[in-house]
Order: structure tokens, then sequence, then C-alpha cells
């Protein structure tokens, strides 16, 4: 046993999994949690999670699984921590499995695996369009057997206000505030764990639930926390449009053999069914004939873009393509991607077992979040003397997750994210016990004015009474976002953007609470996470600002450098040159520290140790 209790501020794969490992190595710990534990975001995450299993004798292993990962992020990860990652894969699913996750069969009755965005190869274990779920009920099992056993103790519907820094600058605690009672506490940890999720509601509506607000990662973020490649926004490809939010439609979809397409015809409007093969446009598959429809995320997401926006060919003349699954058996269908059919006939009215799906590419998840590793040596190569595995550069506080910034670079690999996630939390385990061998902040000296500080923050926008609305505020933040600060950026369009951020804080200023109750106060909060996801969207648009290239997930057309189709030829050579000028310039990590008037924006080298980067190719 330590002796000390942890804390761990977050209920989804992540921070069950950390919980799970800190338990078995006999730590205590606080698990909080904005929602129940099973009704984490982490829930919502359909396809599958990655593993070079090699179950289907393709030729796959952890080394080309870890190639495609850094490849897949356009070489802006960490090598060494991609590779930890990539290598704990195969066990970590059978880890899982013992654990009775569900997971998809053969008719022999081993693991079944599937395709995903950005590999050739079968890696992705799965249970139905579930797999979220079931690997975070599996996990949560195991915590409430430690809970039962005390090792435990859950503080579910408490919301993260703050980290408790002692004046050392160590992280020794929290301020959390209970969602019923508005009760401001402080709880004393001997090391502090964010496993809070993303930032999707910066950009209003997206495939997240409603409660990333990434509040929690600008809150310490403001105390000191830097922040990493902010800018890079995974855009997912498929996902229903709607006026509220944007449903997901899982890359399974496409790994299963759904066919994106078009018509031909600009205003062809036929029923698609009725549209003869010769008509339609498989416009990925004409452009990339070896990965077709499993191109990664963000190349499948600029191309629909190119075929809707550019060309006008977008279903009706909107901003849609097709996503077709009626050529497949419905029983097989309902076998593997049963939950996915459901959503949709739910939202839209239509059976995709006979009616190709309407999509279009939404927000999805950050590449970016807390700077979290160990520290890097003049040449930017990791220091692994240093016992710092996902810590901030605040010591005692950590991150790990999606609202950390490893594993990914720009865009990573599509069902890395639910494997990243359960690979932190088990890794940051012993690293927290660690550092708390040698390191002990002062809680007592902190507490109390950190928790006051909180609460009368909370107090001062309960008597906000002014003349605008945050919810409309908040409308405006994510229109801006989305429009400017997505699938393609252009600088004129981000300076204006961060003109209207300044003017959005300036109004939030003049706000009205809309209620001044003291139980149960939900506008008070969402004022408080409005303000903290401004901020977070300053770092978004200034990094994109400055990041004058076109990368992955962050694509500026303005920079792009044309590949030319043959790599024998002297053009070919030229290119060569001009990327590598290019990609010596900006393979780097975005820093953004916090200061008043807004984020200052340093640099960081890149690990790329292990493999040479060179330019992406799917054709």
């Amino acid at each position: 046993m330590t002796g000390h209790r942890y804390l761990i501020v977050g209920g989804g794969l992540a921070g069950l999994s950390a919980a799970m490992r800190l338990a078995e190595l006999g730590a205590d710990m606080d698990l909080f949690s904005v929602v129940p534990v099973k009704r984490s975001h982490s829930v919502c995450a359909q396809g599958g999670i990655n593993g070079a299993v090699n179950a289907k004798g393709e030729g796959d292993s952890p080394d080309l699984h870890f190639y495609d990962t850094v490849k897949g992020g356009d070489f802006l990860a960490d090598q060494p921590f991609c590779k930890d990652m990539c290598y704990a894969a195969p066990g970590i699913i059978y880890l899982m499995d013992r654990m009775g996750v569900p997971f998809n069969r053969t008719p022999e009755g081993h693991l079944d695996f599937r395709r995903f965005g950005g590999t050739l190869y079968n890696r992705t274990a799965f249970s139905g369009s579930t797999t979220g779920q079931q690997l975070l009920y599996a996990l949560d099992e195991q915590v409430r057997r430690y809970e039962v056993a005390g090792r435990v103790k859950k503080y579910e519907n408490w919301e993260f206000l703050s980290a408790i820094i002692d004046s050392k600058g160590i992280c020794c605690g929290i301020v959390a505030v209970n969602l019923a009672t508005m009760e401001v506490r402080a709880f004393e940890g001997a090391a502090v764990i964010l496993a809070t999720g993303g930032p999707g509601l910066v950009f209003g509506r997206t495939t997240n639930s409603m409660i990333n607000t990434g509040s929690a990662a600008s809150m310490v973020y403001q105390q000191g926390a830097k922040y990493a490649n902010g800018e890079f926004i995974q855009i997912h490809p498929t996902a229903i449009p709607g006026t509220d939010k944007l449903r997901l439609i899982s890359e399974s979809a496409r790994g299963e053999g759904g066919r994106i397409w078009v018509p031909k015809k600009k205003g062809d409007s036929r029923p698609p069914e009725t549209i003869p093969e010769e008509d339609r446009w498989y416009f990925l598959e004409e452009r990339y004939p070896r990965y077709g429809n499993l191109v990664p995320r963000d190349v499948a997401s600029r191309e629909i873009y190119d075929v809707c926006i550019n060309l006008g060919l977008g279903l009706d003349g909107k901003a849609m393509v097709y996503l077709d699954l009626t050529h497949k058996p419905a029983q097989e269908l309902d076998r593997k991607l049963g939950g996915i059919l459901e959503i949709y006939e739910k939202f839209v009215g239509e059976d995709p077992r006979k009616t190709p799906m309407r999509i279009f590419p939404a927000v999805h998840y950050s590449m970016g979040g807390l700077w979290v590793g160990f520290e890097k040596t003049p040449d930017g190569l990791l220091d692994r003397r240093s016992p710092r595995n996902h810590m901030t550069n605040i010591p005692g506080l950590y991150a790990i997750g999606e609202v950390d910034c490893q594993y990914h670079g720009a865009n990573r690999l599509g069902a890395n994210s639910l494997l990243s996630c359960i690979f932190a939390g088990l890794v940051v385990a012993p690293a927290v016990i660690q550092f708390h061998k040698s390191v002990q902040g002062d809680f007592s000296a902190a507490a109390e004015n950190e928790r006051k500080r909180m609460a009368d923050r909370l107090e001062r926008i309960r008597e906000m009474n002014g003349k605008e609305n945050p919810y409309r505020l908040h409308g405006e933040l994510g229109e801006w976002m989305e429009k400017n600060v997505t699938i393609v950026r252009e600088n004129p369009q981000l300076q204006e953007t961060q003109m209207k951020l300044d003017a959005l804080q300036e109004r939030w200023k003049d706000c009205s609470v809309l209620d001044n109750s003291t139980w149960n106060n939900q506008p008070v909060l969402f004022l408080h996470q409005l303000w903290n996801m401004l901020e977070l969207a300053k770092i978004i648009v200034k990094g994109a600002l400055r990041r004058d290239e076109c990368r992955g997930s962050h694509f500026k057309k303005q920079f792009e450098i044309k590949q030319p189709d043959n790599v024998d030829s002297p053009e070919y050579r030229e290119y060569l040159k001009l990327w590598k000028a290019n990609h010596d310039q900006w393979c780097k990590t975005t820093i953004a520290t916090y200061t008043p008037s807004g984020p200052e924006i340093t640099y960081e080298k890149v690990d790329h140790s292990l493999i040479e980067p060179h330019p992406r190719r799917y054709d």
C-alpha cells in the first residue's frame, strides 16, 4: 500500500484505466466525473481499438502499426511514445478480452479484426459498433471491485474547477463543485491525473457530447500548464449533418465495405438506389486506388470538401455525399454495424440497409492538449531518464487521454484513440507513485486560498446581470470556429476570427447569468466553462494563424506543395527539396503559454529518431 490518496478527474476510458492500475498497485484514490461514469464520452466511441495481432496472416506487426501511426500523424508525434503504445496494443486487446469485452469473433471463435483508415491491414478489434461502450463497461466493473474494497471513492456529478498548486509550484489537489448543491470544496491528492477529454464544444456542433467543453484543461492552462498542438483538430469524414449537433457515423462503416460517392452529373436528383453504377463517381476509389475509401481521415475529409464545395457536386447542391452500404447483406450489417445503423434510422428516418446515408465531415477529436512527457535534449530527443511519463510542466499534475497531446501528431490513425486512452492510464499509474516518493506538495498552505478563489469566481458569475445571453455567445463562437478553423484555413479568416474572440470575451463580461439560484445552477457553470472555451479557442486560432504550412489536419491551400505523380521524375526531385525545407521549418510541436493578453506561442522539436520523415502518399 502507498498510504496516499491520488485524484483522478474523468471517468472515461483513460480515467478508469488509471484507476484500475493504481488500485492494483495498492493506491487509494478519489475519482471525479461530471456525469455517472458509465455516461462518460468514451461510451460514444464506435468503431474499434487497434492492435497488430496479425490474426488474418497479412504480415502485420507492431512495427507496421507504429509506422502507420507516425505517418498518419504526418510525423508530428514523438516517436518513442508511439512505439511503446503500438507494442503494448496486442496485450491490451487480450487484456480487455479476458475482462469480458464481447469482441466480435470469427466462425472459428477467434477475435475478429477489420480495417480502419490509413492502413492496409485488418488490425482493428471491435464489438459491433459499440466498442467504446463495451470497453468502458469492462473497466468500470474492475474499478467497482476496488470501490467495494475501499480503494476507490467516486465523486460523480462533481466538476473540476482548478488545481491546487503550492508555493513551490507543485500540484497537490483540486477544487471541485457539487453540481447539485453548488458546494465548492478542496480535495487533497498526492498527485492529480486529468482525464477530462477534448474541447469539442469550442466548435459548437460536433460529434462530441455536451460535456466536452475543455474547461478543465483551460483552467490549468491559465494556471501555468503548457498547451501543445492546439491547432490540430481531427475532422471525421462521415457524420450526419444536423441543426443541433453532428452525429458520428463510425469509420467502421467504411471498414466493412462502405463506399463514398456522388452522382457524376451536377443536380442529379434521382433516388440514389436508382442511379446506375456508370452514373456514380466513387471519387476516393478513383483518386486513391490502393487505399480507396479507407484513406486517413484528413485525406477523406479534404476530398469530400473538394467534391462538395470546390466542384459543386454535393447532393442536391448541399454539402453532403453518399456513404453506401446497400450492397452488403443486411444480416452482416446488423451483426457488425447495428448501433450506427440504428442511429441513422432514428435521426434521419431512412434505412441505411436500403438507402445510402448522407454524410459530411465534422469536428471529432483534438490532436492537441496539455503538454505532457519527458524533457528533451537540445536535439529534440526525449530524455527518458526523467520520471515524467504523462506529467505536465506542473509537477504532480498529469494528463491522459484526449486531454493530452501525445501519440498522434497532427492526425492520428483511426481506432488509435481508444488504445491511447487505455495505454496512457496504464503507464501513468506507476509514474505518479514514483513521483510522490520523492516530491510532496504542501496542501494545507494552498488549499483554502484556492477554494475561496473559485468560490468567489462562481459567486461573481451568479451575480452577473448584463444584456448578453451566454448561450447565444456560445452559438456565435461555434459558428466562427466551424466556418474558419476546420478543413481548409485561410489567414485573413483566421485573423478575423481572432478579433471575434476578443469581442466575445468583452461581451462575456456583460452576460446575464439567467438563473441566480444557489442550487443546481447550470447557467453559472456554463458561463464559467464559456470563458474557458474562449481561452482555448484563442490557442487554436493563434496556433493555426502562425503555422504557415499544409500538413495533416492543418490545411492551408496557400502553402500546399503539390506532389507529382511520377516519383522518378525531375519534378518529383524538385518537389522533395521544397517539401524538406517546409518540413524542417514546421516539424515541431506548438507550445502555448498563458498570458493575460493571449497565448504566447513557442515551438519544440519533435523526436523522429526512429523513422525518417517523408512525404505522405496514399495513392
